[in-house]
């Protein structure tokens, strides 16, 4: 092998282990995180998934809320509007028998 196909090998090879010490970092630090929070899952402090799952099950009382507000709104309408047709039917009445 010529020197310079030595030279390029080796640039290759630290360019590979630069690559890989990276990688090794990044699997660390994910690792690091992963253990962190088992460790509180563990500890009984809180849990992450457990606060998720109320999370989205407070968004869906809280659409659930929203949709059945409009429906009572509706139901006033329409309560409002038969109680107005009542009075306009008492009325009515009212004055035919006099």
């Amino acid at each position: 092998m010529s020197r310079a196909s030595l030279q390029a090998d080796l640039a290759n090879a630290l360019d590979h282990n630069r690559r890989l010490a990276t990688r090794v970092q990044q699997l660390e630090k994910r690792l690091s995180q992963l253990l962190g929070e088992q460790a509180w899952r563990d500890s009984g402090l809180g849990a992450a998934a457990d606060l998720d799952q109320l999370q989205r099950h407070a968004t869906g009382l809280e659409q659930r809320m929203i949709d059945l507000q409009g429906q009572l709104e509706e139901r006033t309408e329409e309560l409002q509007a038969a109680g107005a047709a009542n009075r306009e039917l008492t009325r009515s009445l009212n004055h035919g028998q006099h």
